[in-house]
Formats: C-alpha cells, structure tokens, sequence
C-alpha cells in the first residue's frame, strides 16, 4: 500500500470507529435516562405489530431495551456490524444502516405476533447478515474474508430465529437476518474501489487473442526418426 492509501485507510478507521462508538453511546445514553428517569413506558416506546397507535415503534423500538442485560447483549455486536461495513463499505454503508433498520422494522410491524417488541437486536442480526451474505454476491477477496470471519464468530446466533423463547423477538431476528441477505443482493454491484473485479470475468475472456499462439511441445518432437 502506499503512503496516501494508508492515510486514507486510517481515515476510514477513524469514521468508522466514530459512527459506531457515536450510535452505541446513545443507545447507553437513552438507556440510562430510562432507567433513572423512566420518561417513557416501554410499551409507549415499543413495536406492536399492526397496531395503528405503535406504528411509530417502527422507528422508536431500536433505542430501547428492557434491561441493562438486554442492551449489552446487542452492544457489542452491533458496534461491530456498523464498524465493519462503515470501514469496508463506505461507498453504501449509510443506505445499508438505513435500509436494514427500516426494513427490519416495518416487516416486524406488519408480520410479527402481536407482542411488545423492543432492542437492536434485529438490526444486528440484519446488518451481520449482510456482511455475510457480501461474501456469496460479491465475490471479492475482501467481501469473501469478512463473510468467513462472521460466520466463525456469529454462527451460535442462528438458533435465535426460531420460536424457542417466548419473550424473545425472534421475529425481528428472523427479518433482520432477511433484510441483510436483500441487502446484499441489493447492492452487490455497488462495489468498492479496493474490491476486484476479474473475479467476474470468464477464464477465456483473460485470454489475448491477438498474440501467437505457441505449441506446447517443439515442432517435431513427436517426429519418427526413422522415415
């Protein structure tokens, strides 16, 4: 790497490490003006599916958690999710952050049992998921490396869109999950200055057609010396 490629790749870092440190610290903030000043009943704040009167749930639920336990357990995974797709794509990380979050959210709303539902939990599983699935439409080394390190790191997390606990929104880890893999699909073309792209290019395609073509072997190797 060059000199200005690093420059600009600690740039990167830095914005990256700002936007994700600046949304976990309002999460904590909201938490804790909640928990020491109660402004709001959780159920006021919450997603209530296809409720007219929770409606604005769609965009409240994220920032409110139930417990201090419930908000770390979204923490650090969702620092994580946006670091990572604000340093490795900046091109379309805002509209992927934005995307997720509503999409997320609004087929909770309109799909999901009738139930408070409330946490970031959602978002985390959309935007790991788009990080993943990056992997499989991209198709670059980096895309590629990233989908593998989130699937070692956040394979257990599966197990959370099935209905096994009944106060767990499973439903948003399900359409979270689904939101990150359109997502994907949805911006796979978009693609960063550093990814590469021969990956997509026929094998007969880097062929040159205009130079000789040569033989394996010199000509009369195969040659019967006896004629």
């Amino acid at each position: 790497m060059s000199s200005r490629e690093i420059q600009s790749f600690k740039a990167r870092v830095r914005k990256a490490l700002h936007i994700a440190g600046a949304i976990s610290m309002i999460l904590i903030v909201i938490h804790l003006i909640q928990y020491f000043f109660a402004p709001f009943r959780l159920r006021d704040v919450a997603l209530v599916p296809r409720n007219i009167t929770s409606i604005t749930g769609i965009l409240s639920s994220v920032w409110f958690h139930s417990s201090f336990e419930h908000l770390f357990s979204n923490l650090l995974s969702l620092f994580a999710g946006i670091f990572i797709i604000f340093l490795f794509y900046p091109r379309i990380a805002w509209q992927v952050v934005l995307f997720v979050y509503l999409t997320t959210e609004l087929t909770v709303w309109l799909l999901a049992r009738p139930a408070f539902h409330i946490g970031a939990s959602g978002v985390v599983y959309g935007l790991l998921s788009f990080i993943f699935w990056s992997g499989i439409f991209r198709r670059s080394l980096k895309a590629i490396v990233l989908a593998l390190a989130v699937m070692v790191l956040y394979s257990g997390m599966l197990i959370g869109i099935f209905p096994i606990e009944e106060s767990v929104s499973w439903e948003s880890h399900l359409f979270g999950l689904l939101s990150g893999v359109y997502a994907a699909f949805l911006f796979k073309d978009f693609r960063e200055p550093d990814e590469d792209d021969h990956h997509n290019q026929h094998p007969s395609s880097l062929d040159n057609d205009d130079a000789p073509k040569r033989p394996f072997f010199p000509p009369g190797t195969f040659d019967d010396p006896y004629q």
